[in-house]
């Protein structure tokens, strides 16, 4: 016995209940919070990565006595013109070849149907049948398909609103980045405001790098999938073309992602088209895991490989499909915080050992 009142002891007791439930209530609310979070985050970091180029582009008018606004405004005027210009390139070959899809769809239906009762086992009839259950469930029961088709509706209407959204709030960052950049650096002490300014700085050129290097591998693989594609023979080259290089923002599976459609339509022609199909996407994505990433990417980035591989992994299962598209931003900026908060420190504690320095080929850090 400590010699306490029996009361002490209740109340103590009391308190680290009454905490514990604070605790446990605290993680709920976070637990509820936290897709609401993540998405808020992943917006604010795209608008912050539009915001950059931006910027640039200010920062380049200047030179010339260009006012920002102005500079900014010719930036954003010239993405959207870019994007604009591609869907306009896309577009009208992508119409002309969906006619001429429609006007043989029986005859696709027909081909696929025996092609998925070859591989199955099953007959045609089976596989037919099979498929007109299923489309007559639709039929039968509308709501089945009209509320998915409003929630989609609902969803890109939203994503559309909220991307202009953050277009307008990244052009007004562009003009005007100064005070954002002092309120974030007023958050750390005063002596360590110039380190926090050094790793503002290193996280733009890292993610100005991703940008260029982005680019880089947008156009080789776009162009090597159109080439391969129309060797091959398959339908809508192009917009799978297009379509493969807009998922190369996520390294290494956004080959195998956009490989899964071309080879579902080949495989209405033949299994070796199909096969062929298979074989292109292969190695555009050999092409940019051994060439691209390594060389563009990696470099621009300073990121390895192979943390970018496991990252993208880690990213997706923490932030969903929306932070696969950001994945490599998120990645650098972990590596960033990481080096300069926690490595950089620790390393300049270290005192010198002289049997370490006499080998220069080993560098040692805690």
């Amino acid at each position: 016995m400590d010699g306490s009142p029996a009361w002490i002891s209740r109340e103590s007791e009391g308190r680290g209940l009454y905490r514990a439930v604070l605790l446990a209530a605290a993680l709920l609310v976070l637990g509820l919070l936290f897709e609401q979070l993540t998405t808020l985050f992943v917006a604010v970091l795209i608008t912050v990565l539009i915001a950059i180029p931006l910027s640039a582009c200010a920062d380049y008018g200047q030179r010339y006595r260009v006012p920002r606004a102005l500079g900014a405004l010719a930036g954003l005027l010239i993405g959207v013109g870019a994007i604009v210009l591609i869907f306009a390139v896309v577009i009208p070959p992508a119409v002309d070849e969906a006619d001429q899809f429609i006007d043989q769809i029986d005859k696709n239906v027909a081909t696929v149907t025996e092609q998925i009762g070859t591989i199955s086992g099953d007959s045609p009839e089976e596989v037919g049948q099979r498929a007109e259950d299923f489309l007559r469930s639709f039929t039968e029961e509308p709501e089945k398909l009209i509320g998915p088709l409003a929630s989609a509706g609902a969803t890109i209407a939203s994503v559309f609103a909220a991307l202009i959204f953050i277009l307008i709030t990244a052009y007004f960052m562009a003009i005007n980045p100064a005070p954002l950049l002092s309120g974030l650096t007023s958050l750390v002490p005063p002596s360590r405001r110039p380190r926090a300014q050094a790793i503002i700085s290193r996280l733009r050129s890292s993610w100005i790098g991703w940008m260029q290097g982005l680019a880089a591998d947008m156009v080789i693989s776009g162009v090597l999938l159109y080439i391969g594609l129309s060797i091959v023979g398959l339908d809508f080259a192009l917009v799978f073309a297009v379509f493969g290089a807009f998922l190369v923002i996520i390294p290494y599976f956004g080959a195998f992602i956009g490989g899964v459609p071309p080879v579902l339509l080949a495989l209405a022609d033949s299994p070796e088209k199909a096969l062929l199909t298979l074989i292109v996407y292969v190695v555009v994505q050999q092409v940019e895991g051994n060439l691209i990433i390594p060389l563009i990417m990696s470099q621009r980035v300073r990121l390895h490989p192979a943390l970018i591989a496991v990252g993208v992994l880690i990213v997706g299962q923490l932030l969903g499909l929306i932070g696969l598209f950001v994945a490599v931003p998120l990645i650098s900026l972990a590596v960033i915080l990481t080096d300069e908060l926690w490595v950089k420190r620790h390393s300049n504690e270290l005192e010198p050992v002289e049997s370490v320095a006499a080998t220069p080929e080993i560098i040692l850090r805690p």
